[in-house]
């Protein structure tokens, strides 16, 4: 992953600064997102009641889907010099728009919307984020994504 300053991170506002790689979704990462959010609906891990659903089977929490764009974002985004530490500040907008079902893979495209300097030492970036799933033409969720960074 490269490293690159504010600066230059700045000057990619408008552009795609990051893509993921795939990432599987088994029903054993569901049930265990269940267990520790204790949502344990049905279309989520009860694949006989599920498969008569218009989904046809198990589908992932739409909350596991977004708990995933931290690891995308570890993988995707370029590390920026100097950065003592970031935060997740929260959302804009962010819209759940097809199930990711169980077995599936998804991914992170990282577009950098803005970054606006709060400070020499603090910086509020907004990334769209489109988690797209293998092999549909529809994305499992767009969100803008609020971070702040933190500089040494």
């Amino acid at each position: 992953m490269a490293t690159v300053t504010i600066e230059e991170l700045a000057g990619k506002v408008g552009q795609e600064v990051g893509l993921s790689k795939w990432i599987d979704i088994p029903q054993a990462a569901i049930d265990a997102f269940a267990d520790i959010t204790h949502d344990h609906q049905f279309i989520h891990i009860d694949p006989v009641k599920a498969k008569a659903t218009p989904f046809g089977g198990t589908i992932a929490h739409g909350f596991l889907t977004v708990s995933m764009l931290s690891a995308m974002a570890y993988d995707a985004l370029p590390d920026i010099k100097d950065r003592a530490m970031g935060v997740n500040y929260g959302f804009d907008k962010l819209r759940m728009v097809s199930p990711v079902r169980s077995g599936a893979k998804i991914r992170g495209r990282f577009v950098l919307k803005a970054l606006d300097s709060k400070s020499p030492k603090q910086h509020q970036t907004t990334y769209t984020v489109t988690v797209e799933i293998e092999g549909s033409d529809k994305p499992a969720l767009v969100a803008d994504w609020i971070t702040l960074s933190y500089l040494a």
